[in-house]
């Protein structure tokens, strides 16, 4: 038998690697997703208070913010739809209250897989345009499909542009939109009179973020919504982030200076020309992965895409 030679071109190979990363990445997401719909049972809701009248509700997924007061409670992300229960129970212990408002941070399923739920209890959801266009696809559906079509209880009705404020519970919650930052919906919350920043998966404290590019996501965003929280908190701020434990202006520092040295990195090799699969292999956030996480390279593939020239 005689056997046929394959070429395989540099072109080729970069365009498989690319596809790889971006599978793996949507495959991590599907079955964190799954493992989460199955997993729960043993799930506690942790409610910690951040200043007088504002906590954290940490279970599975993106961690809640939570307003309480005399005009019921506010809600920030919701995660999973079989926590909803926990969550209700949770927010009943500090607040005889309903809740009145859901405000999602952005459309990510563990931020807000218990919309649907939440509407039918009565709660208003609020959230940028591009998180009721990725919640509805009949409406809107980018190159990767990259959406995942909600019931109609599920899908924001109060939608924002740049930004929105609510006057609620005696707070000033002043809500700002970052263009292509985690994803093209970002919203940034801060309860200005209880000095308390609710980030989402803006800030990821601890470890390296997940940029979503197939979202409209970029590293600039990122590093955008970091810096313009680092303009209004104060060293007595406190700051929620959408993962890891409750920070202070000085981790969300340390966090901002790791994304631009990692963008940095990247830049140069990308203005050598250099090729995302040696960007890859070039180890350029070695002497930080014993801090941020060894698991870095879809973070350098997100930041590699955010920079690359337009083909």
């Amino acid at each position: 038998m005689t056997q046929r030679k394959t070429d395989h071109r540099p072109e080729d190979c970069m365009n498989s690697l690319r596809v790889l990363v971006m599978a793996v990445s949507v495959v991590s997401l599907a079955t964190s997703s799954v493992n989460a719909q199955q997993n729960l049972d043993d799930v506690e809701i942790r409610t910690s208070m951040v200043a007088e009248g504002i906590y954290v509700l940490e279970g599975r997924g993106g961690n809640i913010g939570l307003s309480i007061g005399t005009d019921g409670a506010f809600l920030v992300d919701d995660q999973y739809a079989p926590l909803t229960e926990k969550i209700q129970a949770a927010v009943a212990d500090v607040t005889d209250s309903a809740i009145r408002f859901v405000l999602n941070t952005h459309w990510h399923g563990d931020h807000t897989g218990g919309n649907e739920n939440m509407g039918k209890a009565g709660a208003m959801i609020v959230a940028h345009e591009n998180v009721r266009k990725r919640l509805n696809p009949a409406e809107f559906r980018d190159v990767m499909g990259n959406t995942s079509q909600s019931p109609p209880d599920a899908l924001p009705v109060i939608t924002f542009t740049d930004g929105v404020t609510f006057h609620w519970n005696g707070e000033t919650i002043r809500v700002t939109h970052v263009e292509h930052a985690h994803t093209d919906g970002d919203a940034l919350v801060h309860f200005v009179n209880a000095n308390v920043i609710h980030m989402g998966d803006l800030f990821f404290n601890g470890r390296y973020p997940f940029v979503d590019i197939n979202s409209g996501g970029g590293i600039h965003g990122v590093i955008n919504a970091a810096n313009h929280v680092l303009g209004v908190a104060g060293s007595n701020t406190r700051i929620i982030p959408g993962h890891g434990s409750v920070a202070d202006a000085q981790d969300l520092r340390l966090y901002r200076d790791m994304l631009t040295t990692v963008r940095d990195r990247v830049q140069l090799m990308v203005n050598d020309g250099a090729t995302e699969e040696a960007v890859l292999a070039a180890g350029v956030t070695s002497d930080l992965d014993a801090t941020w996480g060894e698991n870095s390279a879809r973070f350098v593939s997100a930041v590699y895409q955010s920079l690359r020239p337009e083909p």
